[in-house]
């Protein structure tokens, strides 16, 4: 057969790829064995339209060549050409390597040639600098069906976690894997949590689920190994032993552990997001019978997935921004507003036993004039540290400037003796630090008002107190 003919008979980027085949079924060199002048181009013409020209290994194609002359090593390449070379099934996708500043449309079709050992299948592609949305959506129907469902989900949903559930399970029963996680991941802290997962009934996750919760400080150094393991692909897929021996070089001390708790096949996926990975996506021991389907479908779904975890992340930093005075950490006027409006108006209710502290920093002002704001906001930040290890478990709220008000749930008076007299402990031995404390307690229903206002007044008090010892610290 004349495969030269056979590359020069296609319009798109397209060269003819050959498989070597051992007796076992594995597989050896993959070649680039010719190609048509688009092609070629794509390898040795540098100009302004040429998107590829500057990711090649290699600037001079030559024929029969490995193709790890011209892109890295790429384990999903190599399943995508064993596919349709020697297993002799058509490939398609459309997928954005993160080694590469465009995205690729590719096509992989069999030809019904051999050469002794050596399998062909012809390799077409089309590059595109940002993602086509029709281009995406090109899938055929059961993967079409699949993302489809996935988005409704993620769209038509006013509960994120119970969602994320429902979205985990439908992956993991499209993989008939034995286990599928979403792992959220914060370079910034260098820490990643569990974000939902599921398990097959056969499948016993307790010792990865006792590994990870034992090693969470870590487990992040694992995850942090991901990235160069993926090596610029879209994703990590090994589906037997040679596949694991491949990675292995890559990334020894990952392979041993997934080898330690019987994993023998992986799906992993990283969830990007404007440049930024979110955290990842893995399916172990799953159906590499249908490997080909999993990774169209995944390949989109991810997209998504990844898409719904920042929306859903940003409503979160804007949430917490709204209720959180950034200052201290402690919640805001706002929040604390909001507390309260939802007391009056019944859709929150206090339990029968609480108290309300009113907490007025004595001294702000004079902070201020000596030391500046930043000496200022200093003497704020110390005196919430206070609050916080004053009442551990209660709501602080920081109500105006110098003034911070907690309500404490559940407890009796004694209780709420105890913490009043432990923050005066606190901010005595501090030093630096100076209260006017007032509080009120009731066991029964507690109107909300009332309790502020007397808690106000008592704080007030104590104030005309402390200025009375201290005449000379009155603002003027």
């Amino acid at each position: 057969m004349d495969l030269q003919q056979l590359a020069d008979s296609f319009t798109p980027m397209t060269c003819i790829i050959s498989v070597e085949v051992f007796p076992d079924g594995n597989y050896g060199n993959i070649r680039l064995v010719c190609g048509n002048k688009a092609y070629i181009d794509s390898i040795e013409v540098q100009n302004s339209d040429n998107m590829a020209y500057d990711t090649m290994l290699s600037n001079r194609f030559i024929p029969n060549s490995p193709y790890e002359n011209y892109i890295p090593k790429d384990l999903n390449f190599e399943n995508a050409c064993y596919l349709g070379a020697v297993l002799k099934k058509p490939f398609h996708t459309y997928m954005h390597p993160e080694r590469y500043p465009f995205w690729v449309d590719m096509y992989i079709m069999p030809i019904a040639y051999t050469n002794g050992n050596t399998h062909y299948c012809v390799y077409s592609m089309d590059l595109t600098p940002e993602a086509s949305v029709s281009r995406m959506s090109d899938k055929e129907a059961a993967v079409t069906t699949s993302v489809l469902e996935t988005c409704i989900k993620l769209r038509d949903t006013k509960d994120f976690k119970h969602t994320m559930d429902e979205v985990i399970e439908d992956i993991r029963l499209l993989c008939c894997a034995e286990n599928v996680c979403i792992l959220l991941t914060d370079y910034k802290t260098r820490s990643c949590s569990i974000l939902c997962e599921s398990t097959s009934p056969d499948f016993d996750n307790r010792h990865i689920t006792e590994y990870f919760n034992k090693n969470i400080g870590s487990f992040f150094d694992i995850v942090d190994t991901w990235k160069d393991t993926i090596a610029g692909s879209t994703c990590l897929i090994i589906q037997n032993e040679s596949d694991m021996n491949v990675v292995r070089e890559r990334n020894p001390q990952w392979i041993a552990s997934l080898e330690e708790y019987g994993i023998k096949s992986i799906v992993l996926y990283p969830l990007n997001y404007n440049n930024e990975t979110l955290g990842y996506v893995w399916a172990v021991n799953f159906a590499t019978e249908n490997t080909a389907k999993i990774r169209s479908t995944l390949e989109t779904t991810t997209y998504f997935i990844a898409s719904e975890i920042a929306n859903h992340q940003l409503l979160a930093r804007l949430e917490y921004m709204s209720a959180v005075d950034l200052l201290t950490g402690v919640m805001n006027r706002n929040a604390m507003n909001k507390r309260v409006d939802d007391i009056i108006s019944g859709s929150e209710s206090l339990p029968l036993r609480v108290g309300v502290v009113f907490a007025d920093l004595n001294g702000l002002k004079k902070v201020n004039d000596t030391g500046g704001h930043t000496a200022g906001d200093s003497y704020i930040k110390k005196s919430a540290a206070l609050l916080k290890q004053a009442f551990p478990e209660s709501e602080i709220y920081r109500a105006g400037g110098d003034e911070f008000m907690v309500i404490c749930c559940s407890l009796s008076e004694a209780e709420l003796r105890t913490k009043v007299e432990k923050l005066k402990k606190l901010q005595a031995n501090a030093d630096d630090v100076s209260f006017s404390i007032g509080y009120f307690y009731n066991e029964g229903k507690t109107d909300i008002r009332e309790a502020m206002s007397t808690a106000d007044k008592e704080m007030y008090r104590d104030k005309q107190s402390y200025y009375e010892r201290y005449p000379e610290r009155r603002r003027k």
